[in-house]
Parts: structure tokens; sequence; C-alpha cells
């Protein structure tokens, strides 16, 4: 492309609503943890290795017949409560500001797991209920 001589009207993506492929033979339901592999394609949260978390699931999906990209995914990023695992890997106030990992498609924890576990995002709070994770792809990729 050559620089502009004149104005554009560029693209602007407004509000939390993002959409990805989904992985082949996934199913996503809505209010999932939401994860990235490392292809680019859109998954359930898992415990596995060289995923990302990038939000919750906004819809249900069902691509268990599908290819990869085959579906959108609707997620949404920013901050949700999920579950918080038991025992050792149990987040408590004190893990405030750290990372949390994914045990699966609604549970968080403290720790990856002896190296099993992707990360979800930044603990942003605990309560009774479970944790509040922020999920922000990018920042996760940085921390």
């Amino acid at each position: 492309m050559t620089a502009l001589t004149s104005d554009r009207n560029t693209p602007q993506a407004i509000g939390d609503n993002k959409v990805g492929k989904a992985a082949a033979a996934v199913q996503i339901f809505a209010g999932a943890i939401v994860m990235r592999t490392a292809t680019g394609y859109l998954t359930k949260g898992q415990t596995a290795l060289n995923l990302v978390a990038v939000g919750r699931a906004h819809v249900h999906v069902d691509n268990r017949l599908g290819a990869d990209g085959s579906l959108d995914v609707l997620y949404d990023p920013g901050t949700f409560r999920f579950a918080n695992s038991a025992g050792a890997d149990e987040v408590t106030m004190a893990d405030i500001g750290q990372m949390a990992f994914v045990v699966d498609d609604q549970t968080v924890a403290k720790t990856d797991g002896t190296g099993t576990r992707s990360r979800a995002g930044f603990i942003e709070n605990v309560d009774a209920q479970g944790v509040w994770v922020r999920f922000d792809e990018a920042l996760t990729n940085a921390g």
C-alpha cells in the first residue's frame, strides 16, 4: 500500500465484545472461560499448555463436528468471577495481583499445576463465591 493522500474512513471496533474462530471439535458453553490456542483458534478453558485465556464466552458455540475456523466465538474480555480451586491451589486474598491459572472452563487456580496449566489472567479479588480474574490477552501474555 502507498501512503494516504486524502482522508480515510478507518474501521473501528467499538465496545468490549470480541470475536474469534473456534478450534475444531470444541464445544464452548456461554459463560465459560475462553482460551486461544498456539494456532490462534479459540477453545474452552482446560488444563493444557501453550494456551492463554482471552475472556468469557458470550454465547454457546458447538463446533464438535467442525474444522478449525468453521464457527465464530463471541467473547468478552474483562473481569469475571469463576470457581476457586481447592487445597494448595486455592486462591486467597494474599494472591490478589498475581496470575491465576486455568483448571477447566469454570475454575481457576493459584499455581500452574507443576507446569501443566496455562495463564488465565490477573487475580483482582476473592470472595466466598470465587475468584475475580481480569481477562486481557495482551496483558496476560506480557505478564
